[in-house]
């Protein structure tokens, strides 16, 4: 029994993660996005899978994913966390890396290269010093190989539901007291807590003293979603689109096409020119009786 529910969960997890493919062109351009990464930059990714459609909704928000790049494996300065590292990652060494909390996967390092065909987005911390950005990176690689925490997935999800109609044994755990050491993770509590470790701020609770003085709290980091780095004040949005605007007025030179106006998601093709008249006459002919047909069924209806 427990092998088939271990199956199911498979096959589940394999179900909710598996990507639909990717756009024709892309949003972003990933060659100059790559370029000007710095590491300790944070990464959102707008998923093509079922679960990113999930977090989607939960969070109302186009970004289902976050993840900390970390540069090459020379631009880590600890040399036990570059050896940790090289243990979880076999490929070049000259490859970018981010670190990343996926779910079936854990938390792992994975090529940037993973994203080229995905809407990217940077977020960049404001003013972090290089001492501090080395320490967000190495809380991130100490937790290489934590699972992923589908239960906080579903205690998001819960917020969609109101409280009272819950049964208690349902209801969320993120505001639970002493509820013990956490062994999973998600992508966005990963990164909150590696920021958290030198007090960088994301979207603290602000509160001020009848002195004027001011006092910052720590917000509960299984409550960050990506769209958080989005938002947040002290993160710089960065962005590279497909199509650059480097020159003053180069969008008046975009290749627009004057014809027509898209109205869908998807393009519709242009309509191809009846090589013969007669062919086009006789198309007519077929298509009356079907117009006629389902105006009569429409009066009927009626």
């Amino acid at each position: 029994m427990r092998g088939l529910s271990q199956k199911l969960g498979q096959w589940l997890i394999h179900w909710l993660t598996r990507d639909r493919p990717p756009a024709e062109t892309p949003l972003c351009n990933f060659d100059r996005l790559r370029f000007e990464l710095r590491p300790c930059d944070v990464l959102l990714v707008e998923g093509r899978s079922r679960i990113a459609d999930v977090i989607r909704v939960i969070t109302q928000s186009p970004w289902s994913h976050a993840v900390l790049y970390i540069g090459r494996i020379f631009d880590i300065r600890d040399p036990r966390l570059r050896v940790k590292v090289e243990a979880h990652f076999e490929g070049d060494p000259e490859e970018q890396l981010v670190i990343e909390a996926l779910a079936g996967e854990g938390t792992i390092v994975s090529p940037l290269s993973r994203y080229q065909k995905d809407h990217v987005r940077i977020c960049r911390p404001d003013g972090i010093s290089a001492e501090d950005a080395q320490q967000v990176m190495a809380y991130a690689i100490n937790q290489l190989g934590t699972d992923y925490d589908m239960r906080q997935i579903l205690d998001l999800a819960r917020f969609l539901f109101p409280w009272s109609i819950l049964p208690r044994r349902w209801r969320s755990t993120l505001f639970e007291h002493n509820a013990g050491t956490t062994t999973r993770t998600v992508c966005s509590t990963l990164l909150a807590e590696a920021f958290m470790q030198v007090d960088f701020p994301i979207l603290p609770f602000i509160e001020r003293d009848e002195d004027g003085s001011l006092r910052l709290f720590k917000r509960n980091p299984r409550l960050f979603a990506p769209r958080d780095f989005d938002y947040s004040p002290y993160f710089s949005i960065i962005k590279y689109p497909y199509l650059g605007f480097n020159d003053v007025g180069i969008y008046r030179r975009l290749p627009w096409d004057p014809s027509e106006e898209f109205h869908s998601e998807q393009p519709r093709r242009r309509p191809q020119p009846e090589t013969e008249p007669e062919a086009a006459e006789a198309a007519g002919r077929h298509r009356l009786p079907d117009l006629f047909q389902a105006a009569m069924r429409w009066r009927k209806e009626g």
